[in-house]
């Protein structure tokens, strides 16, 4: 029997007898998984399929894992003026900027400059991307990634995002 590498302890117990397992002639005490659970290896299964492109995976020197759980992981990434980073994926994400700086971002044939302050909050549609340093500061951020599918996908022949919503930020730190 081999060993479900996310079988996890909270797997809850059904303790209804169903009918259609009595007939059957199964154990009506059978463990079934819980709705977490199965949240857990979905998530689980989605991120395996897009490890190629994971960052952590593809630019380690730049992004670390500082917490994780079945619904969100959070990346710290750090770099140094003249950094480049390989193409990668996120998924939907909150990016907090830990200090100013400015990066171009890549792909597909198109770029776009980024130039954030201290301290601000933006939301960071799932894209795919390089990037590199072009200021003269470093590059600390936090990345809180959603595990979740989007609710709404992108409308036919709607063009991909490419950084972060650059739109008045909600709750920046007071100067």
């Amino acid at each position: 029997m081999t060993k479900d590498p996310f079988r996890r302890a909270d797997a809850s117990v059904d303790r209804r007898a169903r009918p259609s397992a009595q007939a059957a002639g199964e154990d009506a005490w059978a463990v079934r998984p819980s709705r977490r659970h199965l949240l857990c290896r979905q998530a689980a299964r989605c991120y395996r399929a897009g490890m190629q492109s994971d960052p952590v995976v593809t630019n380690p020197q730049f992004y670390r894992v500082i917490f994780e759980n079945e619904r969100v992981r959070v990346l710290e990434y750090l770099d140094r003026p003249g950094d480049e980073t390989v193409p990668h994926r996120h998924p939907d994400s909150v990016m907090f900027t830990l200090t100013a700086f400015q990066r171009r971002l890549s792909s597909g044939g198109r770029s776009v400059d980024v130039d954030l302050p201290e301290g601000v909050a933006r939301w960071l549609s799932a894209q795919e991307h390089s990037g590199s340093n072009i200021g003269d500061t470093a590059t600390h951020t936090i990345f809180v990634e959603l595990k979740e599918p989007a609710p709404v996908p992108l409308p036919p022949g709607g063009t991909a995002p490419l950084g972060p919503d650059t739109t008045e930020p909600r709750g920046a730190l007071p100067d």
